[in-house]
């Protein structure tokens, strides 16, 4: 396949990097979105259909239907959890509030867990100012980092259990995982108290002042959510129909006002649906070019792998681009006998560098993960100023890629 083919989804990633800054109120209709979306995906849908590539592309559509039905179950059903009460918004309680994040994310997934606590976490913190950093760590932290210790926790892990990963093989990447936590929540402690000190005193007075018992509604909610989780584990197409059952049997029995209440709307699920369909389709040729080419790159070492599944991951869907480096490694280990076959046909550490960098680096960029951008969306919705595409990124090159290089050094 030539390179050729890689330029609609490159000019599809830089036209959501750049549309909201050069056309905003363009950029603010979904509607809009969604033509610019079957603009860049159209010529791919015709080139894989003019070269007999059906195959492929009726792969990628699963996998994107999964994807969406995962994404939007996990995002509609959390959103008639109604948790009320306000805490003070001191840097000690966000932290505990992101490690209750980052272990809820492991049963829920971090769709789940980001939809349950974002808006929760923002209402604890309205009274204070600066808090534009807040939104960001939540991303890296609950939507991504702390959520790699079992299958139901990220696509990428997800789609490896389905593969024959063992359910509990991901424990493994705990010691990882503690120090990856541990570093981005001090970092953010610091940040966080720096920005507390400096808040006007008449807004830390409210805070304290404005404290309410927390008190958790639609309760029942947690029981479709159980549902989805179960479903995690059928074979498509039933998961999928399970998901929509639990989706509209939340819907039906949960009272409006819960949704209501937390301020809940289709909008953030809508746009990540519709940029993650030119996503999908666009990068096709993305990733039929890294199979086919992979070996040329000389990815033979585990810490290789984890930078570019991570690499990768922080353009590209972090799911595909998990089962590509997945194959690229079996193939790579059948074809040497003097490499161990421990898990699905390769080493551990090789399994650990592809999996860690498909869930830590989709932290690195908005369109990472999918809960990233529901995220983003939210928070904004909310009144923050979250950054624009590329200073997101400043943001994880800062804070986060200090900590890959260390992960690199200690564990690969």
């Amino acid at each position: 396949m030539s390179l050729y083919t890689v330029i609609p989804f490159i000019a599809w990633l830089l036209t959501i990097a750049l549309a909201p800054l050069v056309c905003e109120h363009f950029w603010e209709k979904n509607s809009n979105k969604a033509i610019l979306s079957g603009l860049f995906a159209l010529p791919v849908l015709v080139y894989l259909l003019s070269h007999q590539m059906n195959h492929e592309l009726w792969m990628t559509g699963e996998e994107y239907f999964s994807f969406i039905v995962l994404l939007a179950s996990l995002f509609i059903v959390s959103g008639g959890i109604l948790v009320e009460g306000d805490i003070e918004a001191t840097p000690r309680n966000n932290t505990l509030l992101f490690i209750i994040g980052a272990v809820l994310s492991n049963f829920i997934g971090t769709t789940g867990a980001s939809m349950v606590l974002i808006r929760p976490l923002l209402k604890i913190n309205s009274q204070r100012t600066r808090i534009g950093h807040i939104p960001v760590f939540f991303i890296f932290i609950v939507s991504n980092i702390g959520g790699c210790l079992t299958p139901l926790g990220d696509p990428p892990v997800f789609l490896g259990f389905l593969k024959g990963v063992p359910f509990f093989w991901t424990l493994s990447l705990l010691p990882m995982w503690l120090f990856n936590m541990f570093f981005v929540l001090s970092v953010f402690y610091l940040i966080d108290s720096y920005n507390y000190r400096r808040e006007p005193i008449e807004s830390i007075t409210r805070d304290a002042a404005e404290i309410d018992p927390v008190k958790i509604f639609g309760k029942r909610n947690t029981w479709f959510l159980l549902g989805i989780i179960g479903a995690v584990f059928m074979h498509s197409p039933v998961r999928e129909a399970v998901m929509i059952a639990m989706t509209l049997m939340s819907m039906g029995f949960t009272p409006k006002n819960y949704r209501d209440k937390n301020s809940f709307s289709f909008a953030p699920i809508n746009e990540v649906a519709i940029l993650f369909a030119g996503i999908f389709i666009t990068m096709v040729p993305a990733l039929i070019i890294l199979k086919q080419r992979g070996v040329e790159l000389g990815i033979t070492q585990p810490w290789q792998f984890f930078w570019v599944t991570g690499g990768l991951s922080s353009f590209l869907d972090n799911a595909p681009t998990y089962l590509t480096d997945l194959s690229l490694a079996q193939g790579m280990s059948a074809n040497d006998p003097s490499m161990a076959k421990e898990v699905v046909g390769i080493p551990n550490v090789y399994l650990r560098a592809i999996s860690a960098g498909a869930v830590f680096m989709g932290a690195n960029t908005y369109i990472g993960n999918g809960p990233n951008f529901m995220v983003k969306t939210i928070s904004e919705a909310s009144g923050i100023k979250m950054p624009s595409f590329f200073g997101y990124i400043l943001y994880s090159m800062a804070i986060l890629i200090p900590v890959f290089i260390i992960d690199t050094i200690f564990f690969f």
